[in-house]
Protein backbone atom coordinates (compact mmCIF):
# COMPACT_ATOMS: atom_id res chain seq x y z
CA UNK A 1 0.00 0.00 0.00
CA UNK A 2 1.26 3.48 -0.89
CA UNK A 3 1.92 6.10 1.75
CA UNK A 4 -0.49 9.03 1.63
CA UNK A 5 0.23 12.74 1.47
CA UNK A 6 -2.17 14.45 3.88
CA UNK A 7 -2.72 17.64 1.91
CA UNK A 8 -3.65 15.85 -1.32
CA UNK A 9 -7.26 14.67 -1.66
CA UNK A 10 -8.40 11.09 -1.74
CA UNK A 11 -9.47 9.90 -5.17
CA UNK A 12 -13.16 10.22 -4.34
CA UNK A 13 -12.65 13.88 -3.39
CA UNK A 14 -10.69 14.93 -6.47
CA UNK A 15 -12.12 17.20 -9.12
CA UNK A 16 -12.55 14.78 -12.03
CA UNK A 17 -14.02 14.95 -15.51
CA UNK A 18 -13.61 11.98 -17.81
CA UNK A 19 -11.29 12.64 -20.80
CA UNK A 20 -10.08 15.97 -19.39
CA UNK A 21 -6.97 14.61 -17.66
CA UNK A 22 -5.01 17.83 -18.22
CA UNK A 23 -7.59 19.79 -16.24
CA UNK A 24 -7.93 17.12 -13.55
CA UNK A 25 -4.18 17.38 -12.92
CA UNK A 26 -4.31 21.20 -13.00
CA UNK A 27 -6.95 21.03 -10.26
CA UNK A 28 -4.68 18.81 -8.17
CA UNK A 29 -1.86 21.32 -8.56
CA UNK A 30 -4.27 24.07 -7.55
CA UNK A 31 -5.24 22.06 -4.46
CA UNK A 32 -1.61 21.92 -3.34
CA UNK A 33 -1.16 25.65 -3.94
CA UNK A 34 -4.24 26.42 -1.85
CA UNK A 35 -3.63 24.05 1.04
CA UNK A 36 0.12 23.45 1.20
CA UNK A 37 1.94 25.96 -1.06
CA UNK A 38 5.35 25.11 0.40
CA UNK A 39 4.99 21.64 -1.18
CA UNK A 40 4.23 22.88 -4.68
CA UNK A 41 7.84 22.61 -5.88
CA UNK A 42 7.70 18.86 -5.21
CA UNK A 43 4.77 18.43 -7.59
CA UNK A 44 4.74 17.94 -11.35
CA UNK A 45 2.27 17.62 -14.19
CA UNK A 46 3.49 14.97 -16.64
CA UNK A 47 2.16 14.84 -20.20
CA UNK A 48 2.62 11.51 -21.96
CA UNK A 49 2.48 11.47 -25.76
CA UNK A 50 4.68 11.14 -28.86
CA UNK A 51 4.94 12.48 -32.40
CA UNK A 52 2.27 10.07 -33.65
CA UNK A 53 -0.01 10.66 -30.65
CA UNK A 54 -0.15 6.89 -30.04
CA UNK A 55 0.90 6.00 -26.51
CA UNK A 56 -0.10 2.65 -25.01
CA UNK A 57 -0.76 2.57 -21.28
CA UNK A 58 -1.77 -0.46 -19.24
CA UNK A 59 -4.05 -0.68 -16.19
CA UNK A 60 -6.39 2.03 -17.42
CA UNK A 61 -10.06 2.29 -16.43
CA UNK A 62 -10.98 2.87 -20.08
CA UNK A 63 -9.77 -0.60 -21.07
CA UNK A 64 -12.33 -3.38 -21.32
CA UNK A 65 -9.56 -5.51 -19.84
CA UNK A 66 -6.94 -3.58 -17.78
CA UNK A 67 -4.31 -6.16 -18.69
CA UNK A 68 -4.59 -4.88 -22.26
CA UNK A 69 -3.25 -1.42 -23.17
CA UNK A 70 -5.28 1.62 -24.08
CA UNK A 71 -3.66 3.69 -26.83
CA UNK A 72 -4.16 7.37 -25.97
CA UNK A 73 -3.25 10.40 -28.05
CA UNK A 74 -1.99 11.81 -24.74
CA UNK A 75 -2.44 11.34 -21.03
CA UNK A 76 -1.55 13.46 -17.99
CA UNK A 77 -0.59 12.34 -14.49
CA UNK A 78 0.34 14.13 -11.26
CA UNK A 79 3.68 13.21 -9.67
CA UNK A 80 4.83 14.09 -6.16
CA UNK A 81 8.49 13.61 -5.26
CA UNK A 82 10.23 14.21 -1.93
CA UNK A 83 13.19 12.88 0.04
CA UNK A 84 11.31 9.67 0.87
CA UNK A 85 10.36 8.76 -2.68
CA UNK A 86 7.89 9.43 -5.44
CA UNK A 87 4.14 8.92 -5.80
CA UNK A 88 1.92 8.94 -8.88
CA UNK A 89 -1.65 10.20 -8.82
CA UNK A 90 -3.51 8.95 -11.90
CA UNK A 91 -7.26 9.40 -11.81
CA UNK A 92 -7.71 7.05 -14.80
CA UNK A 93 -5.91 3.98 -13.51
CA UNK A 94 -7.23 0.86 -11.80
CA UNK A 95 -4.06 0.84 -9.68
CA UNK A 96 -4.01 2.31 -6.15
CA UNK A 97 -4.27 6.08 -5.77
CA UNK A 98 -1.65 7.21 -5.04
CA UNK A 99 0.84 4.53 -6.05
CA UNK A 100 4.60 4.35 -5.70
CA UNK A 101 6.32 5.55 -8.84
CA UNK A 102 8.27 2.36 -9.50
CA UNK A 103 5.25 0.09 -9.18
CA UNK A 104 3.05 2.42 -11.22
CA UNK A 105 5.67 2.73 -13.97
CA UNK A 106 6.35 -1.00 -14.21
CA UNK A 107 2.65 -1.81 -14.56
CA UNK A 108 1.53 1.17 -16.65
CA UNK A 109 4.46 1.78 -19.03
CA UNK A 110 6.15 -1.63 -18.96
CA UNK A 111 8.99 -1.32 -21.51
CA UNK A 112 9.56 0.28 -24.89
CA UNK A 113 11.40 -2.90 -25.86
CA UNK A 114 8.08 -4.69 -26.39
CA UNK A 115 6.71 -1.86 -28.58
CA UNK A 116 7.23 -0.70 -32.14
CA UNK A 117 9.02 2.68 -32.32
CA UNK A 118 5.76 4.44 -33.31
CA UNK A 119 4.41 3.60 -29.85
CA UNK A 120 7.37 4.68 -27.73
CA UNK A 121 6.27 7.09 -25.00
CA UNK A 122 7.74 10.54 -24.37
CA UNK A 123 7.16 12.60 -21.24
CA UNK A 124 6.89 16.37 -20.82
CA UNK A 125 7.57 17.05 -17.15
CA UNK A 126 6.22 20.42 -16.04
CA UNK A 127 6.72 21.82 -12.53
CA UNK A 128 3.32 22.35 -10.90
CA UNK A 129 4.01 26.03 -10.28
CA UNK A 130 4.74 26.57 -13.98
CA UNK A 131 1.73 24.53 -14.98
CA UNK A 132 -0.62 26.64 -12.88
CA UNK A 133 0.84 29.85 -14.30
CA UNK A 134 1.05 28.92 -17.98
CA UNK A 135 -1.50 26.23 -18.91
CA UNK A 136 -4.67 27.29 -20.75
CA UNK A 137 -7.38 25.37 -22.59
CA UNK A 138 -10.55 26.51 -24.33
CA UNK A 139 -11.55 22.81 -24.70
CA UNK A 140 -11.82 23.16 -28.47
CA UNK A 141 -9.93 19.88 -28.90
CA UNK A 142 -13.03 18.11 -27.60
CA UNK A 143 -15.39 19.70 -30.12
CA UNK A 144 -16.61 17.92 -33.26
CA UNK A 145 -19.14 19.66 -35.51
CA UNK A 146 -19.78 22.15 -32.70
CA UNK A 147 -20.62 19.45 -30.15
CA UNK A 148 -18.51 18.19 -27.26
CA UNK A 149 -17.41 14.59 -27.72
CA UNK A 150 -17.33 14.29 -23.93
CA UNK A 151 -19.17 16.51 -21.47
CA UNK A 152 -16.80 19.27 -20.28
CA UNK A 153 -16.13 20.25 -16.66
CA UNK A 154 -18.77 22.45 -15.03
CA UNK A 155 -16.26 25.17 -14.07
CA UNK A 156 -14.95 27.88 -16.46
CA UNK A 157 -12.14 27.14 -18.91
CA UNK A 158 -8.65 27.48 -17.47
CA UNK A 159 -6.97 30.56 -18.93
CA UNK A 160 -4.08 32.91 -18.24
CA UNK A 161 -4.00 36.67 -18.72
CA UNK A 162 -2.01 36.14 -21.93
CA UNK A 163 -3.51 32.99 -23.37
CA UNK A 164 -6.80 31.13 -23.79
CA UNK A 165 -5.47 27.91 -25.32
CA UNK A 166 -1.98 26.40 -25.41
CA UNK A 167 -2.80 22.74 -24.75
CA UNK A 168 -1.07 21.70 -27.98
CA UNK A 169 2.24 23.07 -26.68
CA UNK A 170 2.03 20.77 -23.65
CA UNK A 171 1.06 17.72 -25.70
CA UNK A 172 3.85 18.39 -28.19
CA UNK A 173 6.99 16.42 -27.48
CA UNK A 174 9.27 18.81 -29.39
CA UNK A 175 11.94 20.02 -27.00
CA UNK A 176 11.92 23.57 -28.42
CA UNK A 177 8.18 24.01 -27.81
CA UNK A 178 6.22 24.53 -24.63
CA UNK A 179 7.58 24.47 -21.11
CA UNK A 180 9.06 21.82 -18.88
CA UNK A 181 11.47 19.10 -19.92
CA UNK A 182 10.86 16.38 -22.52
CA UNK A 183 12.22 12.93 -21.62
CA UNK A 184 12.18 9.45 -23.08
CA UNK A 185 11.07 6.55 -20.90
CA UNK A 186 14.55 5.71 -19.61
CA UNK A 187 15.24 9.33 -18.64
CA UNK A 188 11.83 9.65 -17.00
CA UNK A 189 12.28 6.48 -14.95
CA UNK A 190 15.75 7.58 -13.86
CA UNK A 191 14.56 11.05 -12.84
CA UNK A 192 11.69 9.92 -10.66
CA UNK A 193 13.01 6.63 -9.32
CA UNK A 194 15.52 8.52 -7.18
CA UNK A 195 14.41 10.51 -4.09
CA UNK A 196 14.51 14.32 -4.20
CA UNK A 197 17.63 15.77 -2.54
Amino acid sequence: MSREISFLPEKSSCVYTQCYCEENVWKMCECVKLHQPDQLDRCHAVFISNTNKTVPLWMQVAASNPTKPVVWDYHVIFVYKDCVGCLVYDLDTVLPFPYTFRKYASQTFRSDLILLPDYHRLFRVVPARVYLEQFASDRSHMLASGEYQMEPPDYPCIQTTECSNNLADFISMKEDEGCGEVMNLVQFLHTFSLPHR
